[in-house]
């Protein structure tokens, strides 16, 4: 099972992506895509558009989602798969997540201004299908569209990160709120692009430790923003907490992701998919 061509981390229009969710689906069965998820952030809007479009591809699909928490003071994303995207718990605890981004895009307009680039927050706005989940991304493309900057990489290093002058921290989700969530609407947790955060070897213990001890159960290994070493220290990381694997591109943009839907090495043959554990959540397309 570790071969199967599973994607399960995508974005689409509904939070920071630039493709429909039925073009997304479309493009993964191009791709090979064997199982998908399509994991907006915060938000589970895009989920029966997605499911009714892999079905009519032909691609199984698992629900999903990309919550973000506040752990060590960075923010970390937890994926959850699987889980019944009726659930009211689970609705709540998404709307609560999303209710603080606009003041926070309000002050990052702000200051943005203070360095000479204005309407920044309404220019945001314009790339912005869903206003309550506008985020940095939506700032980048703006900023480059108007060439402040060559690319969105470009703006978040001069703009968009700790110490520059667009960044404004944001306190997300509990790491146990999260987890909690996913796991009452009958999903599993998954720890996003671990590789990704910038924790000491104590606070990433930590996070693992605590992310487990609130009922989380799997681990993304193979991911776009991992490397080579990454997919080997986080191969080693699932098995010592005794983590299910998953694999996701994390794509958003045929323009901008590193690597596109389909595209990643496989799960190593050691790790348990995540998928086995939510082979009953599975929705096949009919026969």
């Amino acid at each position: 099972m570790n071969i199967l061509n599973a994607d399960l981390h995508s974005h689409s229009v509904i939070s920071d992506g630039t493709l429909q969710p039925e073009a997304l689906a479309a493009r993964a069965k191009a791709n090979g895509v064997e199982l998908w998820a399509l994991t907006d952030h915060d938000e589970i809007d895009g989920q029966k558009r997605a499911l009714d479009a892999a079905m009519h591809v032909g691609l199984p699909y698992l629900t999903g989602t990309e919550i973000s928490v506040t752990f060590a003071g960075l923010t970390v994303h937890i994926v959850g798969l699987g889980f019944d995207a009726n659930s009211p718990v689970l609705q709540a605890g998404l709307e609560s997540t999303r209710s603080g981004r606009d003041l926070r895009a309000r002050e990052m307009g702000d200051g943005l201004a203070k360095v000479g680039i204005k309407g920044a927050y309404e220019g945001a706005l314009r790339y912005v299908s869903n206003p309550s989940l506008i985020s940095r991304t939506h700032f980048a493309r703006f900023l480059v569209d108007n060439g402040v900057c060559s690319d969105t990489h470009e703006v978040f290093r001069k703009f968009l990160v700790e110490g520059r002058p667009g960044f404004v921290p944001h306190r997300w989700a509990a790491l146990g709120d999260a987890v909690h969530w996913i796991t009452a609407a009958g999903g599993m947790a998954v720890i996003a692009h671990p590789g990704r955060y910038k924790f000491t070897a104590n606070e990433e213990y930590a996070l693992f430790t605590e992310f487990i001890a609130h009922g989380g159960r799997g681990v993304e290994v193979i991911t776009g923003s991992h490397n080579s070493a990454d997919f080997v220290r986080y191969t080693e990381t699932a098995l010592e907490f005794g983590l299910m694997a998953s694999r996701g591109s994390d794509f958003h943009s045929p323009a901008e992701s590193r690597i596109d839907l389909g595209a990643l090495p496989v799960l190593p043959g050691k790790l348990t998919p995540v998928w086995e554990a939510l082979a009953d959540r599975i929705a096949y397309p009919s026969q």
